[in-house]
């Protein structure tokens, strides 16, 4: 039987939006970071609703995706694309985070200011609906638009976004935060075409083997949109994700779980990629989130070693034992750091951390001296910064709105690099200046050279390590940006400048992009040079890799007398013995807690 051509085209463009930079232009790249899994998550998906033809034989689903840290959305062009199509169709702003709101806002007015219909989804409107008693002031000005929002999971709803679109009937708002989806196998998994991983650095895209937090981090905001239940690909959808990208020439990926040592089908997932890579001969690579304890999972670092983990992060958040029970992250153990870092190691894989700065006990000079102690003791390869930040969505901001303290308004400085509120022992101003200067301080010359002694006394690739310390130690003090926000070669337009702002005069303009080009290349130039230097010295100096440290001593059995973090201090006394009466008034639920932390699963 002849297939019927369709009569017309539904056209639905997938926007994950930039946002702007402190002088108010879009941040944008030749080649940003890794693709984002949300954008991944929802084009597969739309994808899947094309091809299932879920408006109809007679119609054609045509789908876009561009992330605009390394597109330009080039709103005219959009609006006369959608016009031409009479207006059938939608744009969909994935995955919104709080510091993308406003640009999202000023894409939306303009399509909306055009007739287009819009749709904005993401952890902003999602969190921020999940936790606060009224609708933000933002959100409902959203509404006001005619801007349709949607919360939650799609994986089980976007099929209704589509048809409700296209009878021109969408809702004010799809609302699905209770509806925690099955992810286990569905038929359109994360998907980006190959021609989108060739915008960002690196031949990586990203997706998701499971979902949802047992923890109770207060800063945390996924653990109010995904839920605290986890749910899981299962090994044959994971293995359909890597065969289709590897099909189209991606090869290596980062698994975005917060804790895929805690996804109870860790085991039969690695087993399936060991089974791609050593029999079927698929050289994949990967990176992972864990936390603090998955050491003690009998054959989780060796079996992440043969399924082709190269790196691992690891949320360390703080070594201060107050600070990490204000945070309620009681499962990090302070004696378990060194343990667990030195498991990696002996596996030849590199370990990154997230380090937050600006807990309630935190001063800047706890901060220097806690810093120090990481370096001398824990042998991480490298250390994220981030300011603690009361994001919408979280625990943290619905306790300081309900008490009515300051939060700065304005969310594109929700990044994790500003400072948005008061800090009980420095001021704004003083915060701000301590994380500029932890990156100088962890990534000091000295400690670079640290660094790579231990990398190559543990077999690890100096010069695949020391690439990512030039990205990690210049991106603060050159670009002004954090690492996972910058990208290779920043792009800059006139007119593409946050609204209220002026357009600069061209000249001054172009030549001032001109100077910071030409500023940043030396800046990088010189850091990678002096990097490539520390390696061929190290190489000649130690050739039989005999270099060793505080940080590379095993930690004994109770670990107490070697482990020395916080132990020189009565604070610390003080704070190791608060957090033993919290972990025993907590009884059989804590007990519960460490089982599930310890258990292989």
């Amino acid at each position: 039987m002849q297939r019927i051509a369709p009569s017309r085209r539904f056209d639905i463009l997938l926007i994950k939006p930039s946002h702007y930079d402190n002088d108010g232009y879009v941040i944008r790249w030749l080649k940003s970071t890794m693709p984002s899994n949300s954008l991944a998550v929802v084009n597969g998906l739309a994808l899947g609703a094309a091809e299932r033809r879920v408006l109809g034989s007679d119609i054609e689903i045509a789908v876009r995706a561009m992330d605009e840290t390394n597109t330009r959305v080039a709103l005219a062009k959009i609006i006369r694309d959608f016009e031409a199509n009479h207006h059938f169709g939608f744009v969909g702003l994935v995955g919104v985070q709080s510091n993308e709101f406003p640009r999202a806002m000023d894409i939306a007015r303009a399509l909306r200011a055009a007739g287009i219909k819009v749709v904005i989804g993401g952890f902003h409107v999602s969190g921020s609906i999940a936790m606060l008693p009224d609708v933000p002031a933002e959100i409902q000005e959203a509404m006001d638009l005619g801007i349709s929002l949607f919360l939650g999971e799609c994986e089980e709803h976007l099929d209704e976004v589509i048809r409700d679109a296209a009878a021109d009937a969408l809702k004010p708002m799809y609302r699905h935060m209770s509806e925690l989806p099955d992810i286990g196998s569905i038929a359109a998994p994360p998907f980006l075409a190959s021609e989108f991983v060739q915008r960002t650095v690196g031949n990586v895209t990203s997706f998701d083997a499971g979902r949802g937090c047992p923890y109770q981090c207060s800063f945390c905001t996924i653990i109010n949109v995904q839920g605290r239940k986890s749910r899981y690909r299962t090994p044959d959808s994971v293995e359909h994700i890597i065969r289709s990208n590897y099909a189209q020439g991606v090869d290596r990926f980062f698994i975005t779980d917060d804790n895929f040592a805690r996804n109870k089908e860790w085991e039969a997932i690695y087993d399936r990629i060991i089974k791609l890579r050593e029999v079927d001969g698929l050289d994949v690579r990967f990176m992972i989130q864990v936390d603090t304890l998955c050491h003690k999972i009998p054959g989780f670092i060796e079996k992440s070693r043969r399924a082709g983990v190269t790196r691992v992060f690891i949320g360390l958040e703080n070594v201060n034992p107050a600070n990490l029970l204000a945070a309620k992250k009681r499962q990090n153990k302070l004696t378990e750091y060194r343990r667990m870092l030195l498991a990696w190691k002996a596996a030849g894989i590199m370990t990154f951390a997230g380090y937050i700065l600006g807990f309630p006990n935190d001063t800047p000079e706890s901060i220097a001296r806690d810093i120090e102690i990481i370096q001398q003791e824990l042998p991480i390869d490298a250390l994220e910064f981030f300011v603690l930040t009361p994001l919408p969505g979280s625990e943290d901001h619905k306790v300081l709105a309900g008490k009515s303290i300051d939060m700065d308004a304005d969310l594109n400085k929700y990044t994790l690099e500003n400072v948005v509120t008061d800090h009980p022992q420095m001021s704004r101003d003083t915060w701000q200046a301590v994380y500029e200067k932890a990156w100088g301080q962890f990534y000091s010359d000295a400690h670079l050279e640290t660094i790579l002694r231990r990398a190559h006394a543990s077999g690890i690739d100096m010069k695949r390590l020391a690439l990512a310390l030039l990205w990690f130690s210049i991106a603060v003090p050159v670009e002004g940006l954090h690492p996972l926000q910058t990208g290779i070669l920043r792009l800059k337009r006139r007119d593409e400048r946050r609204p209220g702002l002026p357009r600069e005069p061209w000249l001054a303009f172009y030549l001032q992009q001109g100077f910071d080009t030409v500023r940043k290349a030396a800046g990088f130039l010189a850091r990678w040079r002096k990097l490539s230097a520390m390696c061929r010295r190290i190489a000649a100096e130690d050739p039989a890799r005999t270099y060793t440290d505080l940080a590379l001593t095993p930690v004994s059995a109770d670990g107490e007398e070697q482990m020395k973090l916080y132990s020189q201090t009565a604070e610390a006394q003080a704070a190791v013995t608060r957090e033993r009466r919290v972990a025993a008034k907590a009884g059989a639920r804590m007990g519960e807690v460490e089982a599930a932390h310890q258990a292989p699963m």
